[in-house]
């Protein structure tokens, strides 16, 4: 009888692994039955990692994204599944054990059915207490393996490291070759030692395509047992990010392997919405780069899901690198010569720094060591005098137990700073903290949502989803969606035509703009102090309150309120020169509770605010500006 291998869209990391940004609820809403009519699924990644910190980036929820795109997957039987980092949960530093409990419950109450926990430690103390919180919500727990080549990383060591998993409950195995730099033979033999002692185990394989491995990865993985293949689709497959559907069944098939068929109008479609989601504007934020695949990764073993950010980096460092090398007469050094550089001190340092999985956030932590030591060069510093407080908690155990040890002067520069090395169990470091984040919710009158989704996004991603809230995000977000725009537009990527009404509906939709009603200078306080605050984002005005002042020549006109609104974005500082007609913030109408009912009457559709002109006395004459009596 032919084994069947089953196939799991990561849609999600096809989208991470190229940019920055997951498609709105909206588009996922959209492509959900495209991806079930093509049929040969029976998993999809619907979220984890980063993208529920991205959603809440772009001023949306990300709680209502996940049951949007869960829901159909759920009512056609096709599994979801997410990415977990551990200790780390989903964001870059450790998480307190009752927000990471509270997570499987949430998730699982919001439609998703598997998770797949991982540590870049690939220590088990990181991964077996999340088995356990997420049998007991109902979710399958899937421990993961961090693959990664090195003289630690053989396949005796992943082979101990499952047994271990699969003692501490794990219900399947993910063998996660983030970087792709798996070899395919000692994949194969690991895989058939699972099989061999735990034939019940289902072995889920996921290989990014970077270096190139892993098509014939996922040859061997099938050979050997393996029962699930993460793979993706175009326009997004290939690259940094993971083999095409269409190329690993045929090779299935043709090696005996029973695979499931492709609807391929389905697979067109589904095709030209990714398509139209980047053209709309995820494709801003991905580096063209992505889309290439590079034997240099084989080396330094940088996993392709962080090239977008490396390269950023990169470009950021170039400069100042080069303005060092210029001051001592050295010759300066090209965008791929640093690259090159980079790549070599990687491969350096990472044994000396404990030779940690280069997956999230240790890939960072070890591209960043490198980085900052190149740097370093150029100013003719000891390497490893810029590390920060990051990488020197993973170096000190503060996240878990380094696979390798560490060189001799990295210990001895942790003694010259005065470091304590920790060796107990990383999450005792980091006490609980939901009462906190429960009682200053009830203080914001927040509600804590549907299965307490806001109280855990609250809790595990803080800075963000108070920047959601505030809706300082969503400015921020499209502030910088439009300098892209027009950044591709000049530099003839893309022709975007963008009008004085175009820019204001990306920057700011459903909202009004306060405009200047003369040439003047602006201050937000009567006290006429350059330097005084501008209101607060999210800051309430009712009717006829004033909002700001605008010193022109003929005297001072205060800017009102005309109606209830809320200030949701800024664009000049007190102090400012503003021509006439010229935006000075934003507002959108706010219904006020408090109001009687009168002041909500219909009234011909205007501005929410307008000018009115006083007539202020004058003292004297200071700095070219008219001052008020007290």
């Amino acid at each position: 009888m032919k084994k069947e291998i089953q196939f799991s869209l990561v849609y999600r990391d096809m989208w991470q692994s190229s940019g920055k940004y997951v498609p709105r609820r909206d588009q996922l809403a959209k492509i959900a039955p495209v991806i079930i009519d093509m049929g040969c699924f029976d998993r999809v990644e619907t979220n984890g990692g980063a993208s529920e910190q991205v959603n809440l980036l772009y001023g949306e929820n990300p709680n209502l994204a996940v049951r949007t795109f869960t829901k159909p997957f759920n009512e056609a039987g096709i599994k979801t599944h997410m990415l977990d980092r551990g200790l780390n949960a989903l964001r870059m530093n450790p998480v307190p054990a009752d927000v990471r409990k509270l997570m499987y419950k949430v998730k699982h109450a919001q439609g998703v059915d598997i998770t797949r926990i991982f540590c870049g430690l690939n220590d088990p103390r990181n991964i077996i207490p999340s088995i356990k919180w997420a049998k007991e919500a109902g979710m399958t727990a899937q421990a993961t393996m961090c693959i990664t080549y090195s003289k630690v990383h053989t396949a005796e060591y992943y082979i101990n490291l499952a047994e271990q998993l699969i003692e501490g409950g794990a219900q399947e195995i993910c063998l996660k070759d983030m970087a792709g730099i798996g070899r395919p033979a000692m994949l194969g033999t690991i895989v058939a030692a699972i099989k061999a002692k735990h034939p019940d185990i289902i072995i889920q394989y996921h290989g990014h395509t970077g270096p190139g491995f892993s098509v014939a990865s996922m040859l061997e993985v099938a050979k050997a047992g393996g029962d699930v293949l993460d793979v993706a689709i175009e326009p997004l497959s290939w690259g940094k990010v993971h083999p095409d559907v269409i190329t690993i069944q045929a090779m299935l098939r043709d090696a005996g392997f029973l695979v499931k068929d492709i609807n391929m109008k389905a697979y067109m479609e589904a095709r030209h919405l990714t398509q139209s989601f980047i053209d709309d504007f995820l494709g801003y934020w991905i580096d063209p780069k992505n889309s290439q695949m590079t034997s240099l990764l084989v080396g330094c073993g940088l996993p392709g899901g962080m090239m977008g950010s490396l390269m950023a980096d990169l470009k950021g460092m170039h400069a100042a690198i080069n303005t060092n090398l210029r001051k001592k007469g050295e010759k300066e050094l090209t965008e791929d010569e640093l690259l090159v550089e980079l790549f070599d001190e990687v491969q350096r340092i990472w044994p000396m720094l404990g030779t940690p999985c280069l997956v999230t956030p240790f890939s960072q932590y070890v591209k960043n060591a490198a980085l900052f030591n190149l740097y370093s060069k150029s100013m003719d510093e000891k390497p490893f005098t810029r590390m920060d407080p990051a990488m020197w908690g993973m170096i000190l155990g503060k996240s878990g137990k380094l696979p390798g040890t560490l060189a001799p002067e990295i210990i001895e520069l942790a003694k010259e700073k005065g470091f304590e090395f920790y060796t107990g169990d990383p999450q005792a470091l980091y006490p609980d903290e939901l009462p906190r984040f429960i009682k200053e919710m009830e203080e914001n009158g927040w509600d804590r949502g549907q299965d307490d989704e806001e109280l855990f996004e609250f809790a595990m991603h803080e800075k963000q989803y108070r920047e959601y809230k505030s809706g300082q995000a969503k400015e921020q977000f499209n502030k910088d969606l439009l300098e892209r725009m027009e950044k591709a537009a000049k530099g003839g990527q893309q022709i975007v035509f963008l009008s004085a009404a175009d820019k204001r509906a990306i920057l700011h939709p459903d909202s009004e703009p306060l405009e200047a009603p003369a040439n003047g200078r602006l201050f937000w306080e009567l006290n006429f102090d350059e330097g005084s605050a501008a209101p607060v984002h999210g800051k309430v005005f009712r009717k006829g309150e004033p909002v700001a002042y605008l010193q022109t020549q003929h005297g001072v006109e205060v800017l009102e309120a005309f109606d209830d609104c809320r200030l949701v974005a800024i664009d000049h500082e007190a102090g400012d020169m503003i021509a006439k007609g010229q935006t000075i913030c934003w507002f959108k109408h706010e219904e006020i509770k408090a109001e009687p009912k009168k002041a909500a009457a219909k009234a011909p559709k205007k501005a929410p605010a307008k000018a009115k002109v006083v007539e202020p006395k004058v003292s004297k004459w200071k700095d070219g500006m008219n001052v008020l009596k007290k």
